[in-house]
């Protein structure tokens, strides 16, 4: 086994799991001039990846032993230990990356299982959408020992820009719920109110320049109130939240009142009345994370 190809320099690895994601991972390192070896379940899906350079193996074992660096990414952790398994003692020595979506004790526990075959082991999130992978749009999130981020950074980087978040594997886990609860909280605000303006006859095209222009605001505001937070005093800025729980109140009855789901408004308004109970009123907004520490009443 080398840690670099003769010809070109760069670092032989594998890439386990060809879907639209592992595609183009594989693609991205082929790019670099990296000698990939690719392997999926379904045949199939790696000859568009022969066809440009890589190396098919025929099973997970060939994958594995064909370089240092094994990247792996499908569909969940239960996958990846059913890939793994029953080629656990071809791990030693090596460096597993693994960029499967899941849970942060599902990483921890992985992790345990890696290092015992003896092998080294980073988590990862990818933060991007696979047409994204290869450009500096690609944002991916590892954890795990600094000396093996730091040995394969370079090849790491073929696929954008990486991250490394810490020693606890974890972490990128955690980074990945966290910006998933703000993509969807953000979107689900758009559709609520493209909800509630499509009562009235108006497209959500009509609204959504305006969405952005809002969206573009609260993003300036997200460094302040981060900072507060770390602080632990909330002084208010830009407005109270008694400020905002009024207007909480006018969404939540033109909600009502033009037979709109009402879920959404009722929730922001009663984590805003929470906040007020406890002497936040006249606190920013961000005080509001006092009533998201802790599971509701």
């Amino acid at each position: 086994m080398h840690d670099l190809d003769a010809d070109t320099g760069r670092v032989p690895l594998s890439v386990l799991g060809l879907g639209l994601m592992g595609q183009a991972l594989a693609a991205a390192f082929l790019g670099r001039g990296h000698p990939t070896t690719v392997w999926n379940r379904t045949r199939v899906k790696a000859e568009p990846l022969a066809a440009q350079g890589a190396q098919l193996a025929w099973t997970v074992r060939d994958a594995v032993t064909a370089g240092p660096l094994v990247v792996i990414c499908v569909s969940d952790y239960d996958t990846v230990r059913d890939i793994l398994e029953p080629v656990s003692r071809d791990l030693s020595g090596r460096t597993l990356v693994n960029l499967t979506s899941g849970t942060s004790q599902e990483a921890r526990e992985t992790a345990e299982w890696v290092i015992h075959q003896g092998a080294v082991y980073l988590d990862g999130a990818i933060m991007a959408v696979p047409p994204a992978i290869g450009t500096a749009n690609a944002t991916i999130l590892y954890s795990g020992p600094t000396t093996a981020f730091d040995r394969h950074q370079q090849a790491l980087s073929s696929l954008g820009s990486p991250v490394y978040v810490g020693a606890d594997h974890g972490l990128p886990s955690l980074f990945d719920a966290a910006a998933l609860s703000l993509v969807w909280s953000t979107l689900n605000g758009f559709l609520h109110g493209a909800a509630l303006l499509g009562k009235a006859g108006i497209p959500a095209t009509a609204f959504a320049r305006l969405a952005k222009a809002g969206i573009e605001t609260v993003a300036d505001w997200v460094p302040g109130y981060a900072q507060q937070i770390d602080d632990g005093t909330y002084p208010a800025t830009e407005s109270t939240v008694n400020t905002n729980l009024t207007g909480m109140k006018h969404l939540l009855h033109e909600s009502q009142a033009a037979d709109v789901n009402a879920e959404l408004p009722q929730l922001l308004a009663t984590l805003a009345e929470r906040a007020v109970a406890k002497g936040h009123g006249n606190n920013s907004y961000a005080a509001i994370i006092e009533q998201l520490r802790h599971p509701s009443p």
